[in-house]
C-alpha cells in the first residue's frame, strides 16, 4: 500500500551534482558501444572471429573498444551506482538517524533487482547488469562509513581477488588445452578415452560447435523468432549468470569499483572540485598505465590467432588495464566538466544521465524490436562495425529526448516508479508551473 505519510523526499535537480550527471551519460552511452554487439550478433562480445566480422573496419572496431571501452564502462557504472547509493545513504541518515532511511535505501534495491530480472529475462538482455548492482549494493551498505584509504584498500584487495581466480582460470584452461590435444592423439592411435577426457572432448566439442557456422545460424534462427520463443531460448542463459556472476566476478569487478566510487566521491574528485592539474595529472598516468596493459593483451589475443589461451592470458592483467583507463577516463571527464565549453551538449548528456535507468533499459527495448523477431529480426545480419552506426543514433535520439522530457517532467519514467515504490509515496511526475 503507498503511504502517503513518508517524510523523505527523492534529491531535488538543484541538489544534483552536475558532473556525475554528466559522466553518468557519457558512462552509459560507452556501455552501449560495448553491449551492442552482444544485442546483435551472437558469442562475438568478447571474440570477433565467432560472428560480426575480424578484418577491415570490423577489427579496427574490436581493437579499438577493447582498448578504451571493454570493461571500462562497466568499471564507472559501478563507481556511479555506488556514489549514487552512498549519496542517497549519507542523505537519509542526515534527516533520520533511525530505521526509516535504511528501509527506503534497501526497498530501493529490492526493486531494481526486480527490475533487472524483468530487464534480463523479459526484455531479452543477457548482459543485463541491474541484477548484480542489486546485490552488491546490499554489500555497499556495510561499508559507507570507511574512509577513503580503508575504502581504496578494500578495492585493491577484492582486485587482487579477481586477478588471483583469473590466473587459476588460466592454468586451468592450459590444462585443459593441452587435455584436448591428448584427446585428439588419442583417437588418432585408436585409443579408449578415460572418463575424464570424456568429459573434456564434450566440452570441447560443445565449444566448436557453438562457434561454427552451424552454431551460430542456429543461436541467430533462434533469436529471430517470436517474443514467447525468445524469452525460453534465453533463459537458461540468463539464469546461468544470475547464479554464477555474483559469486565469479561482481564481487571483484562491481563491488570493487563501487567501493573506489564512494572513496573518490569522499575525496572530492568526482565533483569537479580538484585542479586542472589535478585531472590532467590523472588522466595522463590512467591512460599511460592502462593503455600500455591494454594494448598488450589485445596484441597477445591477436598474436595468438584469437586461441582460447590467449583470451585467458589477458585475463590475467584485465583490471590493470581497465581500472586505469577508467581512471583516465574520469580526469578527461572533469576536465570536461570544468571548462567552459560545450555547454549544449554537457546540459544534454547531463539530461541522459538523470535519466540513467530509463535510458539503459530503452537501449533493450530499441535492440529488441531491431534483432529479434519482435520487430525486424536482423539479429546476426550486420556487421561489427555497422553495429556502430545504431549505437550512433540511439545516441542522438537520447540527446535530443531527455533534455525534451525532463523540460516537462521531474523524473524519467522508470525513475519515477522506482522512487515511488521505494518512498512508498506518489510524487508528482510533471514540473510544477
Amino acid at each position: 500500500m503507498i503511504n502517503s505519510e513518508t517524510t523523505f523526499k527523492p534529491l531535488k535537480a538543484s541538489d544534483r551534482i552536475q558532473s556525475l550527471d554528466i559522466m553518468r551519460g557519457i558512462v552509459l552511452f560507452g556501455i552501449l558501444l560495448m553491449n551492442i554487439n552482444g544485442m546483435g550478433l551472437a558469442g562475438s562480445y568478447e571474440d570477433p572471429t565467432v560472428s560480426g566480422g575480424f578484418s577491415g573496419l570490423d577489427l579496427t572496431t574490436w581493437i579499438a573498444t577493447n582498448m578504451l571501452f571493454e570493461g571500462t564502462m562497466r568499471a564507472l557504472f559501478s563507481l556511479l551506482f555506488g556514489v549514487g547509493m552512498f549519496i542517497l545513504l549519507n542523505r537519509l541518515e542526515k534527516k533520520d538517524a533511525g530505521i526509516k532511511g535504511s528501509d527506503i535505501y534497501f526497498r530501493r534495491l529490492f526493486w531494481l533487482l526486480i527490475f533487472g530480472l524483468i530487464h534480463g529475462y523479459l526484455l531479452l538482455w543477457t548482459g543485463e547488469i541491474l541484477y548484480q548492482y542489486a546485490l552488491m549494493g546490499f554489500l555497499v551498505y556495510s561499508f559507507r562509513n570507511m574512509s577513503p584509504k580503508k575504502l581504496i584498500l578494500c578495492s585493491l584487495f577484492l582486485f587482487s581477488v579477481g586477478g588471483l581466480w583469473n590466473y587459476i582460470d588460466y592454468k586451468n584452461d592450459v590444462k585443459f588445452v593441452a587435455d584436448v590435444t591428448l584427446v585428439q592423439k588419442y583417437k588418432l592411435e585408436g585409443k579408449t578415452l578415460t572418463r575424464e577426457l570424456k568429459e573434456v572432448d564434450q566440452k570441447w566439442e560443445k565449444r566448436e560447435y557453438d562457434r561454427s557456422a552451424e552454431g551460430i545460424a542456429k543461436y541467430n534462427t533462434n533469436m529471430r523468432k517470436g517474443y514467447i520463443d525468445v524469452v525460453v531460448f534465453l533463459a537458461p542463459i540468463n539464469k546461468h549468470y544470475d547464479e554464477s556472476w555474483p559469486y565469479r566476478y561482481d564481487l571483484w569487478d562491481v563491488l570493487s569499483m563501487m567501493l573506489l566510487g564512494i572513496a573518490f566521491f569522499k575525496l572530492k574528485i568526482l565533483s569537479a572540485e580538484k585542479s586542472f592539474l589535478f585531472y590532467i595529472i590523472m588522466s595522463v598516468l590512467g591512460y599511460g598505465i592502462g593503455l600500455s596493459v591494454n594494448y598488450f593483451e589485445v596484441h597477445s589475443v591477436i598474436d595468438s590467432n584469437f586461441s582460447l589461451l590467449g583470451f585467458s592470458k589477458s585475463k590475467i592483467t584485465y583490471d590493470m588495464g581497465r581500472v586505469p583507463v577508467a581512471i583516465g577516463h574520469i580526469g578527461i571527464i572533469m576536465l570536461l566538466c570544468k571548462l567552459p565549453v560545450l555547454n549544449w551538449l554537457k546540459s544534454s548528456l547531463s539530461a541522459v544521465g538523470k535519466m540513467a535507468l530509463t535510458n539503459y533499459v530503452m537501449h533493450s527495448v530499441i535492440a529488441m524490436f531491431i534483432f529479434t523477431g519482435v520487430g525486424f529480426g536482423l539479429f546476426g545480419t550486420f556487421q561489427r562495425h555497422e553495429l556502430l552506426y545504431i549505437v550512433f543514433s540511439i545516441w542522438v535520439f537520447q540527446l535530443i529526448v531527455s533534455p525534451f522530457w525532463l523540460r516537462y517532467y521531474q523524473f524519467g519514467p522508470l525513475e519515477w516508479v522506482w522512487r515511488n515504490l521505494s518512498y512508498l509515496k506518489m510524487h508528482p511526475l510533471k514540473r510544477l508551473k
